[in-house]
């Protein structure tokens, strides 16, 4: 357990968290939407400070990153709680606070990506920026030593957090759930805060890919959808976007995505975007250079055979989308 940062002490031992755009007011001895900032006589505190659900190996193509350091392993690391309320959460048992966790120091976790050959560190399986403190500390201590750090998150954080903790993040993947108000209002959040996250972490040259997960009649119609892409081309057409298929989960019982209408999302996205990839379905997703066709990187799951090492093409010598 820490103090937290990024909140306002308020009367009768009130506060108010600053941290993301609900900014909720606890009063004392009460939590955050987001389960684990708890007022406690006064002072906010992270509850989950050095405390883990999930520690895992992963590929960095798990993540979903198609373009950083592709054929990578990350070291994974999530904690409980989230910010939004997603009657289909993939991950409910952890961002509901079930799932028990586990004590971990930002040394220990440093020292295991060292030991496993990992690139850096993975903050996901649950929302991580409402672990903003105990990702700050780490962060700094993975960049210190070299290593790279990478936020699985659905965008949903004040300005001011986000400014601060960049400098110390190399590459995000944003969950996009939709392209309206209405239906991010129905999942408890707002889409202009997340567009903002978006904007802001490419402008300050992180590497950014986006996923969509498509619950059709629910969060995803093709003019929405069309909408987002355009959005996407709107700040670069080469940023990667993985359009996964949904399956009933936790609160939500809607039939799984249809290949058909996944297949509609897929072309709608290729008119706009020079990456696009389907996740949760079997598909094609080798990696093409959008100028000459060259493969560049064949996918069998997450396995890769890649023939580039730089972001040039190796057969038209364009630019491509890459970091490593």
């Amino acid at each position: 357990m820490k103090e937290a940062l990024f909140y306002k002490k308020l009367d009768d031992k009130k506060v108010r968290c600053l941290l993301c755009p609900h900014r909720c007011v606890i009063s004392n001895g009460g939590h955050g939407i987001c389960l684990i900032r708890k007022n406690i006589e006064g002072t906010l505190h992270q509850t989950s400070y050095g405390e883990v659900t999930s520690i895992n190996m992963d590929p960095i193509e798990k993540k979903p990153l198609y373009h950083f350091h592709p054929g990578s392993d990350i070291l994974s690391v999530g904690t409980n709680g989230c910010n939004l309320n997603c009657a289909y959460c993939q991950n409910f048992s952890i961002s509901k606070n079930i799932t028990l966790r586990q004590k971990v120091s930002p040394e220990e976790l440093l020292s295991l990506a060292k030991k496993t050959n990992s690139i850096g560190i993975a903050y996901t399986y649950n929302e991580p920026t409402i672990w903003y403190e105990f990702i700050y500390d780490t962060a700094m201590l993975f960049q210190k030593s070299g290593l790279k750090n990478i936020l699985v998150t659905n965008g949903y954080i004040n300005p001011e957090p986000l400014e601060q903790l960049l400098p110390y993040i190399d590459a995000a993947n944003i969950d996009l759930k939709a392209f309206s108000e209405d239906k991010y209002k129905m999942l408890g959040g707002s889409l202009k805060e997340v567009l903002n996250t978006i904007e802001t972490m490419y402008r300050k040259d992180i590497h950014i890919e986006i996923t969509h997960l498509a619950v059709e009649n629910y969060t995803t119609d093709i003019k929405e959808f069309d909408e987002l892409c355009r959005f996407i081309l709107s700040i670069n057409k080469s940023i990667p976007l993985h359009i996964s298929r949904y399956f009933p989960c936790y609160k939500l019982n809607l039939p799984p995505t249809r290949n058909d209408f996944l297949l509609e999302l897929f072309d709608v996205a290729k008119r706009y975007l020079s990456y696009v990839y389907l996740g949760n379905v079997l598909h094609n997703n080798d990696t093409t250079c959008p100028v000459c066709g060259a493969k560049l990187i064949l996918r069998n799951g997450y396995k890769i055979t890649s023939f580039i090492s730089d972001n040039t093409c190796p057969i038209c010598k364009s630019s491509l989308y890459f970091s490593f």
